[in-house]
């Protein structure tokens, strides 16, 4: 595993999630497992994982667009003691998949680390067939099973080596293309799965995220401390099991706010809120992310416009709030 120096920043930056998981990350994998096997459904040179094949040809399987035959040789792969990636677009990956992901990963507790690329709205105008903003409701719901969203590439790269470590599903969500801002800083000491990370500290709200959003979560909580609101801002990357001891120490703020590339129900929101709900007195949560609705193809920016994923729009929406 390399270590966190700016160089590798920069290099990870430019691959974004996907290109730093497929092209850098497994293949130190497949080279440290030498029982580790990569599936894929037809997209290997997409995905960046022309290098694995090329080098891992006899542990390395493209089954083609059959996302559910996908998951049942991970499952055989598994069974016979075998630590298993399979990746393909989220959407497919999460969504036809459901049934089997539940019974092998979920029932059987197979050994599968699922790794849905382009999650969100990234694809753009490619339309609702290949958006998904429903993948962490739904595999959250599935018992045993870890959920993670990486806020940047160097949390994707730490994330798929702890991934690789640990026994047990998990579902490795990336988002965002190339060319990536980095919040990771060389002198961090790295992440750890289910321990959220403290960006910054203040008093009056926090705010909440997950995934390649931290750039416009950034952006708006400037504008928010430009006007004197104390605000603290929290890397959520592992969504399950959710850093509860965290959000014990925001209980003090006058709102929480979430903000995920996904919908207001179920996923970062969803777990949130529904931590708080246990507790007769909390903070109002607010939730920002895609509404309860299907996005009309666009551009991915106006995509996130429309879902209110701008800075502008989430300090808008926080101050109205907090003036309520």
């Amino acid at each position: 595993m390399q270590e966190l120096t700016k160089r590798n920043l920069r290099a990870w930056s430019m691959l974004g999630q996907r290109g730093t998981v497929c092209g850098v990350a497994l293949i130190e994998i497949m080279e440290e497992y030498q029982n580790s096997y990569t599936l894929t459904a037809d997209l290997a040179h997409l995905s960046g994982l022309d290098r694995v094949q090329h080098m891992f040809p006899e542990r390395f399987v493209n089954v083609g667009i059959a996302e559910q035959n996908m998951i049942g040789i991970a499952a055989g792969l598994a069974a016979e003691g075998n630590v298993v990636f399979a990746t393909t677009y989220a959407t497919f990956l999460t969504m036809r998949c459901y049934e089997q992901i539940r019974h092998h990963m979920g029932y059987q507790h197979m050994n599968i680390k699922l790794i849905g690329s382009a999650a969100g709205v990234e694809m753009g105008m490619s339309g609702n067939t290949h958006y998904t903003y429903e993948d962490i409701a739904i595999m959250r719901a599935i018992p045993n099973i870890t959920v993670v969203s990486p806020a940047d590439p160097a949390e994707a790269y730490q994330i798929m080596h702890q991934a690789a470590a640990t026994e047990g599903p998990m579902y490795i969500r990336l988002t965002g293309g190339m060319n990536q801002q980095i919040i990771t800083k060389c002198e961090d000491g790295g992440i750890q799965i289910g321990k959220s990370k403290e960006l910054q500290s203040g008093t009056d709200v926090a705010v909440i995220f997950a995934g390649n959003i931290a750039g416009t979560v950034q952006k708006a909580v400037e504008l928010l401390e430009s006007e004197g609101i104390s605000t603290s801002v929290i890397d959520m990357h592992t969504i399950k099991p959710l850093d509860t001891r965290q959000l014990e120490r925001q209980m003090g703020k006058k709102i929480i706010v979430t903000v995920e590339e996904h919908s207001i129900i179920g996923g970062l929101g969803g777990a949130v809120s529904e931590y708080y709900a246990q507790f007769e007195r909390h903070p109002k949560v607010v939730r920002i992310g895609v509404e309860d609705q299907f996005l009309h193809p666009a551009g991915k920016e106006l995509l996130l416009e429309t879902a209110g994923l701008t800075p502008q729009k989430i300090y808008k929406r926080i101050r109205k709030e907090l003036n309520r």
